[in-house]
Order: C-alpha cells, then structure tokens, then sequence
C-alpha cells in the first residue's frame, strides 16, 4: 500500500539506522594517483578503444584494478558514450535486455600495446561534441563544438575499485543543475550545493528532504547563459549501484559502490532538445489512455466495497469530476497479491459495482506488492514456488515481511517469474476486470533487516500494533562484503547499512546476479514484467503506477511521489518532485493530493486540489489512519475542486495532446518555465510555478493564509484562462503581485498559442463527446501576429499511440492577424477517425487583437459566412500596460455557432474594424 513502515514510524527506522550506522562518510580527499592511457585505437564499429593502466596502486576501499578498457563512441550527432570497465573481466552493468542499447566490445579478449613513446594529446569529434583528453594521469574533457564550452572535465585522478569508484568534473559556478533524483528538494528544482545527493532506491517517506527515496536517477541537466544565449546538456551515469554524488557549486564527484562507469552526454542545446535526445536513449515515455488524465480518488482504508461506492456517488452529487476509483489493500484477503477479501469485497457485489462504473466510463484500478505471502494454502505462492521464480540467500528464498508477514521476493530479472507475473495478472484480471495496476513497495520494502526466520510458537503479524513492526527472528548480516561494503553511502540520508529495511545485498538473482548490484533496478524489472502482462491479458493500453523508478521506467509507468504529508512544504516541494521527473523521461507523474499524512487543514487541501488539477497524474490518496478527506468533504474545497478540475477536464485533448508529445518526443508533460525561457535567468530557479506544454502556466498559492500570490512572468502577453479579458504583459518579464481568493487560481496562456479546448464534464468519456472551441492568443495590441496549436485524438486504449493505424487524427493549427484580417486554418493527418466522431470545432476565441472588435467579412473555405453565427468583443484588461498606450488597447473576439469539422482541414478569416 502506498503506506509503507516509514510512512508512520520513521522515527523508529531513523533510531535504529543511527544504532547500525556505520563511520561518516569519507572526505573529497582524492584517493592515488589515478591511471595513464598506455593505447588506444579505432574500433571496428566506429568508436575507440583505449587501455588505461594504474599509476600507484593502494588498499583504500579495495585495491585497485590494475588495467581499465576504455570506449568512446559518438552513438548519434547529439550523443557521446564514454564507458570504463575492466579490462579483463565483465563487471555488472544495467542489463541491455531491460534497457536496450548499443553494447560496448566485450572486455577480455584483447590487451591493446602499451606504446612506447607517449601519446600526444588528441580529440575525438563528433558533430555536437568533443572529446578530449591527457594521457599521464588520464583525464578527460567534453565539448561543445558550436561554442567551445566545456561541459565535463575530470579534474582529479580517476578511482576504479571493484567495490568504489569516484571520477569528479569541475563546474562554472554560472552552471544551473537539475535531476539526481529522487529526493524531496526543500529548496526547489535547482541543485543547492552541499546538500547531499545520494541515489539507491529505499522506502524512506517522500517527508524526508534531501534523501535517497524510492527512485534513482543518475542523470542531470546543466543549464548555462553563455553570452546572452542558453544552452542546456545533460550527463547521465549509467550505473545501478548506490551512489553519492557531491555536487559543491563549482564542482560535482561521483562516488559509486560498484559497476562500471558509463556515461552519456547528451548535447542538447535546449532543454526539450535535451529531453528527446535523452529519451531517445532511455526509452520514449508510455503512452496513457485518455482517461487516466481525468481525477482519480483512492484511500488506504475503505474497509469494504459500500465505503467505495459511497465514495463515488458522493463525487456525483457534488458535481466534482471522478475517472478512477482505486482500492489500496483493502480489497484483499489477508493483504496477499491477487486475492479478494470474500467479507468486505465480495466478488459477486464487486462485478456489479465495476459493471455499473464501467457502462458510464470510470476505471478501477488496485494495489500490487511484489512480497509474496508465505503461505502453503495461497495459490499464487504455490505456483510461485513450483516455478522456483524467487531471489535466493544460499539456495533458499529470501525471507522478509511486509503486510502479509512473512514474504519472498520474486526474482524479475528470471525469464520464468516474468511469465508466471503475467499469468497471476490474468488469473487476477479473469476474478475482477481491473483497469490498471498500481505497484508499490518495489524498492524493495521489507520491514526487517538481515537474515530472518519464521518464529516458532507465535502469529506473524500477531495482528498487534502496527502491522510495519518486524515479527521474524532476524540476525544482522555483515560477513560479506557485499553486506558490508568498504565504502558507506549516505542510504536513507543516516548512512545505513546497505541492507537495512530491504533485500541482504548479498543474496542472488538469476544466473548468480547480486542483490547489491541489482537493487535499484527492482522496480524497474517489475514494471516492465506488469507491463507485459497487462498487455498480453487486456490487449489494451497499459496503465500502471510504480513507486519505485529507475532510468527508462516512464517507458512502461506513471509515477506518484510517495507518502508525503498534509503540509504546506510537502505541497511546495510537490512542484520540484514532478518537474524534475519530466526531465527524466517520466511525465505521467503527481503527489498525493491534500498529503498522504496526517490530515490536511481545510484552507491546505484548497490551495492543493488548485496546484493537483494541473498535475499530469492527478490523485487524492490518504492514510489509514487519517481522517477522510475527500475533495467533497469540505464545501470549500469542493468549490476549489469544481473550479480547478473543471477547467482540467475542459483542457483534456490539451494535455491529452501533451501527452502524445511526449510519447514522440520525451517533452515534459508539466515543464519549469526555463524550458520556454531559456534566455531568461530569472526563470532558473523558480519552482513555485510551472507550465504545461509551452504555454500553459500555473502559479499557485503555496503559503498558508495567502490570499495573494507574486508570480514570475516571462517577456510576452499571458492572458487569465479563467477571464480571458484580463492579461499580463511585460516586454522585459516581471513579478506581479495577483490577487488569489481561496477558491481561485492563476493559470495563464502565453502569446503565439492556440489552445484547443472542450466543454467539461464529470467524466472524460463524456467531456471527449463535447464540442471544440480553439483559443487564439496573439501579442496583446500586435498589429501583427502569428500563432500556432496541434491535438492530437485517437482511439486511447489502443496499445500503440500513433498515426497510421486508422483510429487517430493529428491537426495543426495555424492563426495570423496584418492588414486588418484575421485568418485561422488547419492542416489534417489522418483526419477520417475525428471524421468518424463528428467533431466540430463550435467556438474559437480570439485574444490581443488591435482594433475596435467590429468583425465583417466572414469567410470559411474561401466563401461568405451564410450560416448564423453569434459575434462578440470585449476589450483586454491589463495588469500591466505596455509603454505604448497605443498597442495597450486591444479586444477579445469570439466567434460561435460554428460547426467547423475537426478531421477536415478549414480556413476561416475576417476583417477586423480598426479605432
């Protein structure tokens, strides 16, 4: 369940990692003298290999390994690998069958020459990228060609044991960084230096700043202005071993328990450059079906099946929308994975209920764990166990507990458990026809530490206290290296031993595969294993939910932030959360709507449904033991809810197109407002806004008894999507104080844009059958303009998202305004599925036109409008006026009536009366 053993007892996790901890975490101290490159020499497949051997060898952390290979390749125009590895013996990396990529030579076969005269320092070029490099120690360099910046340059002796591995870049102190994740960053998305940054995946709640959570994401973006122009590029790490990573302003060094160093540098040169190009490695985000960007509503403790239907008639009644209805473990028998508690959730009444939410379009969805209950009566164990799928500690299943009591940990890296996963997925789709899976847990979580046994004599759980409360006989496991390693991440921000609260690390995978390599990338394996299996049962569009990530999981998986609190900074950190997962290739992401925990104050749960509408994943989940706090529930936030989500469900082929994008492209879903403005640095640092898509943009209350907000406003117009007659304008970009009742947000569309829109509804099924309206925003007052929109629709259970397959239409749209003439037109792909729909575009609103708002000449298709249409004007309302009071006066137009089809292309102009 999305509670977890840290999620009400940290504190007691905390004491007892303090007890286990090991000595601090060692100094910058740079540790021998590092390696000299004896050779190197073009590759067959277009790369270069080198041999790098060790200067002077010593015992710190391990000794050294005496001869390193080194490859170097240009992967694309805007891509260079650099990969270090022993020379002699394969060493683990992140497997290629997971993450497909190109594969290195293989180490072993052959020791280049080591030459006797030395190798004069020489450069590697690709198309965006450079590399350099001294031979005596070995160090390196990456360059951008265009303008001779140097991204990456090792500037102290490079470290290569078998158990640590350190190599350390310098930094311009004008670099801003993104990414490390995942950690909860107080002081917003842009990297603080000094604070620590440590990645392996653990079940430490999302309350805990600035420490290892559930994901681990060694990649960053750096952002620079050099001169006035920006450019962005991003350095991925591709290493599953926990880490620490030093960041200290004007310099970042890895620290890495294991593996190998493989390193992506991504040139960029702007941040969605960096996203598609990142993407393009690491796997393009999945696409959602359409309904999952509806509001979703789930709680840890609905006891049983009455409680959730209450749930969403209540939703009903007061006109809140509602997609998808989620059971946290209540639904099961005995907390055990693919079972119905027959008492509280009797299947007969249960398959009522789903048929009646899904005639009207809702969605069903519930939680997974990967603990296997031990428990010879359970069929999914039986066969589990008959099918050998589960990781091993000296031949034996691994022991731990998590809610059912005592469990074992299928092995997702064995061909075998991925197919007896997928056959539990349908046994369990065959029981109740749920519409997704949410897995938690998978970091993984185990509510004990060590070695453990099934106590003889006694219950466990005994069904006393908390049920996170270790009941096994356990002993601490530090006779391996693996257990212990010489070098002690800073895990769970305590410096915890490597093993607390998750799987021994020396325990075994497939083929002799380490826990203590493999850890980060369980939920990685478990997400593309449910994937798998949810396509192969429903042969739809998968939607799954993953707690814990690692690099290419948003290829497979949407993303919540884990169990967060009912608190005004956990709100504020929200923002940073999700943003910097867009950047790592997983957009379909949100927090806990309101907080997991404790319960939130009344005006707190207002001002977060006003930030969680415009989540791209968004859901109200609550803890068990906190007081319900559905969005109905306070008369207030129900006006904050109906405000918010409505203008959500009216921009859903928006985001629905938002999210098609990001499919094709990697584009973030929700944005920082860098990503628009780049040139704009006082945009760097700001985590207290963002935008959807390029233009979209929120700024909400985030402060407790505000009833005000000061936001950021890049150069441009930014028209109030709630009153399209009032804008902000500024030439240079400012900070506007605006006004922010309780039940009232700021969301803003920027210039240049048209925004397709539909009328709402309670559900998205129902709101996908309304009529279009396009919004067009020009520069306010401009006696010239040009603006620019697209939608995408398609059949959205369709398991690929694409043109070509004759269920999707893709429209361009296109506006301009000179000479006094407005005109609007479009261009069509594929348009016979929106044919199919009968889509109209009934309604297009057009902003910061210059003119008196007298409209004549209407033509559509090159003839005279002969159809009665409804004509208004309104002039603009500015929070700023533009210098030239001239430009300053500017009217809305809309145009309605119109029956313009969506899967058609169309022009349409008239003539704009001038003051």
């Amino acid at each position: 369940m999305a509670s977890s053993s840290s999620s009400l007892a940290f504190s007691l996790s905390l004491l007892l990692a303090l007890i286990l901890c090991f000595s601090p975490t060692q100094s910058y101290k740079t540790i021998g003298k590092g390696y000299r490159l004896v050779s190197i020499e073009e590759s067959p497949d277009g790369g270069f290999i080198g041999y790098l051997q060790v200067k002077q060898k010593n015992k710190i952390y391990g000794s050294d390994i005496t001869t390193l290979r080194l490859f170097v390749k240009h992967e694309t125009d805007s891509r260079l690998r650099v990969h270090i590895t022993d020379a002699k013996q394969q060493r683990w990396e992140v497997p290629y069958n997971l993450l497909p990529r190109e594969q290195p030579p293989q180490v072993g076969k052959v020791i280049g020459k080591s030459r006797k005269s030395p190798i004069t320092v020489q450069e590697i070029s690709g198309s965006e990228l450079i590399f350099s490099y001294t031979t005596d120690p070995f160090t390196f360099a990456v360059k951008r060609r265009s303008n001779h910046e140097t991204l990456f340059n090792t500037t102290s002796s490079l470290v290569f044991k078998d158990q640590y591995l350190e190599i350390s870049t310098s930094l311009p102190k004008e670099a801003s960084l993104y990414g490390l994740g995942e950690n909860s960053q107080a002081n917003g998305i842009k990297l603080v230096p000094n604070e620590p940054y440590t990645l392996y995946t653990e079940d430490v709640s999302a309350i805990n700043l600035n420490t290892d959570l559930y994901g681990s994401h060694p990649m960053y973006m750096d952002l620079r202005n050099v001169g006035g122009k920006a450019y962005a590029h991003a350095v991925l790490l591709l290493n599953s071993n926990g880490m620490d990573v030093f960041y200290r302003g004007d310099s970042l060094t890895y620290k890495v328990i294991g593996g190998v160093f493989d390193f992506y540098f991504i040139a960029g040169p702007s941040p969605l450059n960096v996203v598609d190009q990142y993407t393009q490695l690491i796997g393009r985000p999945a696409p959602m079906p359409y309904w999952s960007l509806g509001f979703h509503q789930c709680r840890w403790g609905y006891h049983n099946l009455s409680v959730v239907e209450d749930v969403v008639d209540n939703y009903k009644k007061a006109k809140i929308p509602l997609d998808v209805i989620w059971n946290d473990d209540d639904h099961m028998d005995g907390h055990k994975d693919f079972t119905l508690n027959p008492v509280a959730y009797p299947r007969a009444k249960l398959l009522a209920f789903l048929d009646k939410i899904h005639k009207i379009g809702m969605k069903y969805i519930v939680i997974n764990d990967p603990g296997i209950g031990v428990n010879a009566s359970y069929g999914t164990f039986q066969r589990a166990m008959a099918a050998d799928v589960f990781i091993k500690y000296e031949g034996k299943p691994f022991l731990a507990q998590v809610w059912p009591g005592p469990v074992y940990f299928p092995d997702f890296l064995n061909p075998k458990t991925v197919s007896w996963w997928g056959d539990e997925i349908k046994r369990f789709h065959d029981l109740v026809p749920i519409d997704g899976l949410w897995i938690d847990m998978n970091e993984v979580s185990n509510f004990c530490s060590g070695l453990c046994t099934i106590p003889e004599g006694k219950q466990c759980p005994s069904g006393e206290g908390p049920g996170w409360v270790c009941c096994l006989d356990c002993k601490n496991i530090t006779k391996t290296r693996w257990d212990d390693p010489p070098y002690k991440i800073n895990a769970t921000g305590v410096v915890a031993p490597v093993g607390f609260k998750t799987i021994a690390t020396s325990a075994t995978h497939y083929n002799g595969v380490r826990e203590y390599d493999a850890h980060s990338i369980y939920g990685f394996s478990e997400t593309i294993a449910t994937h798998k299996g949810l396509l192969n049962v429903q042969g739809k569009r998968p939607f799954i939910l993953s707690r814990s990530t690692f690099v290419g999981s948003g290829q497979y998986a949407a993303h919540w932030t884990g169990d967060n609190q009912g608190t005004w900074q956990s709100l504020q950190v929200s923002i940073s959360t999700m943003l910097n997962f867009g950047i790592f290739g997983v957009p379909m992401v949100g927090s806990d709507i309101c907080g997991f925990y404790p319960q939130p104050t009344e005006e707190l749960c207002n001002r977060w449904i006003e930030v969680g509408a415009f989540y791209p994943f968004s859901r109200d989940h609550a803890n068990y033991y906190s007081p319900r706090q559905e969005l109905y529930q306070w008369d207030t936030v129900a006006d904050s809810a109906r405000n918010a989500l409505g203008m959500r469900y009216k921009i859903l082929p928006f985001l629905y197109t938002l999210n098609y994008e990001a499919h094709m492209t990697g584009a973030p879903i929700a944005r920082p407002l860098f990503f628009s403005f780049p040139e704009y640095t006082e945009c760097y640092g700001n985590s207290r806004q963002f935008l959807l898509g390029s233009s979209f943009m929120i700024s909400p209350v985030l402060e407790q008894g505000k009833t005000e907000v000061e936001a950021l406003f890049p150069p441009g117009s930014w028209y109030h999507m709630f009153d399209m007659t009032q804008a902000v304008v500024s030439k240079n970009g400012k900070r506007v104080t605006l006004p922010a009742p309780l039940n009232f947000v700021n969301v803003h569309l920027y210039q240049n844009t048209i925004l397709p829109t539909q009328q709402g509804g309670l559900i998205s099924k129902d709101a996908r059958t309304t009529p279009f309206s396009l919004v067009i925003a020009f520069p306010a007052g401009a006696s010239e303009g040009y603006a620019t929109g697209k939608l995408y629709l398609d059949e959205d259970e369709l398991p690929e998202m694409k043109l070509g397959n004759g269920q999707s239409t893709y429209v361009d749209f296109y506006a301009s305004v000179g000479n006094g003439t407005m005109k609007m037109w479009s261009q069509v792909k594929e348009g016979k599925f929106a044919l199919s729909k009968g889509w109209v575009i009934e309604k297009v609103s057009v902003l910061g036109l210059r003119g008196a708002g007298q409209v004549s000449e209407i033509q559509i298709n090159g003839s005279p409008m002969t159809k009665k249409i409804e004509v208004s004007s309104k002039e603009h309302t500015y929070v700023i006026g533009l210098e030239d009071e001239e430009e300053n006066k500017s009217v809305m137009v809309e145009v309605r009536g119109l029956e313009m089809l969506v899967g058609k292309d169309f022009n349409m102009s008239w003539k704009m009366g001038i003051n």
